[in-house]
């Protein structure tokens, strides 16, 4: 059993918590740039995990992980919501294609609280993203994949799933 999700991160400060003199405006750093990074993941039930970073989050990307993840994972029972790069029709065939291998299941719709991939994204943001400067972008992107190689994620997907 594996969960994908994909998330996107800014490149600038994203601002959790401040302290400031009551009656002061908080002086916040930002980057103003519009530099994006998207990151693709997913876990499996037997603790296994899988994150890479694209440039984007389309269908033939999306196409592009599930075959990293097929090779990584096996046979599996996929756990995806219902975003259009999951439901187009490359994706479908490819799927149709490979139905010995991969079986999906849908997310209910608005529901992101049943994909625990929604975590390992909230605390990689916290972590890696949240009140901290990166010098640049490059350095933004090397610092989120090392985290996300390094760190494991002992999430029980069931507890996320039965909700």
């Amino acid at each position: 059993m594996v969960c994908e999700d994909e998330s996107i991160v800014l490149y600038d400060s994203v601002v959790r918590a401040v302290w400031a003199k009551r009656g002061s405006r908080p002086f916040i750093l930002t980057t103003g740039s519009h530099a994006r990074t998207c990151l693709f993941g997913a876990l499996s039930m037997d603790g296994r995990q899988l994150f890479r970073q694209y440039e984007g989050i389309d269908s033939g990307i999306f196409l592009r992980f599930l075959k990293e993840a097929k090779r990584r994972f096996g046979p599996f029972l996929l756990f995806v919501d219902k975003s259009s790069p999951h439901r187009s029709k490359n994706v479908e065939e490819w799927l149709d294609e490979n139905q010995g291998s991969i079986r999906v299941m849908w997310l209910p719709t608005g529901c992101p609280e049943m994909d625990p991939v929604e975590e390992c994204w909230r605390q990689t943001k916290d972590s890696v993203v949240a009140c901290v400067i990166h010098p640049s972008f490059a350095e933004l992107k090397k610092t989120l994949s090392k985290y996300l190689r390094t760190r494991r994620f002992k999430l029980d997907l069931t507890k996320y799933l039965c909700r």
